[in-house]
């Protein structure tokens, strides 16, 4: 029990850690070249259907608001990114933490973009990995660059954290 206690620990660490890495990496995108990330206003609308049973859309971007949208599609980032951090050290042990490599990091990363291309796009009502946008293919690098830093992210926070314990 007290393992599990303690993975939960460093998955709090290392994946909100990566998911401010991210954020941030998006930030500075916008800032310099415009760019626009995910506004997870939709994420939070999203979720904020499924208590009437609705889990797709025709287009999300149509569907009425739902009160406090933006603050749960954030806070479901987080978790999100909490969640696949927990994965990582499922997969590589909780002795992984004291001595982290960098490849798991960016190979769960970049594994993540599934469940947006696979579940929340098509959900959303923009297809199959984007496919109904107007630049599909723009949209999936997009998503894949976007993942990458989170994955980068993760090794940070494992470092950071191996540094403190």
């Amino acid at each position: 029990m007290n393992i599990l206690f303690e993975m939960i620990g460093y998955a709090l660490f290392i994946g909100i850690t990566a998911t401010l890495f991210m954020d941030i990496y998006a930030i500075l995108v916008l800032k310099a070249f415009n760019i626009p990330s995910l506004d997870y206003a939709i994420v939070g609308r999203w979720l904020g259907y499924f208590k009437d049973g609705v889990f797709r859309h025709d287009n999300i971007l149509k569907t009425e608001k739902v009160k406090g949208e933006r603050l749960l599609g954030w806070l479901a980032h987080y978790v999100i990114g909490i969640s696949f951090a927990f994965v990582l050290i499922l997969i590589c042990g909780i002795e992984w933490v004291h001595t982290p490599t960098f490849w798991p990091c960016l190979l769960v990363g970049l594994l993540t973009t599934v469940a947006p291309w696979f579940i929340m796009q098509p959900a959303f009502g923009f297809g199959i990995a984007a496919a109904k946008t107007p630049n599909p293919y723009l949209s999936r690098l997009r998503s894949l660059n976007a993942h990458a830093i989170y994955g980068i992210g993760l090794y940070i926070g494992a470092i950071l954290l191996s540094m403190l314990i």
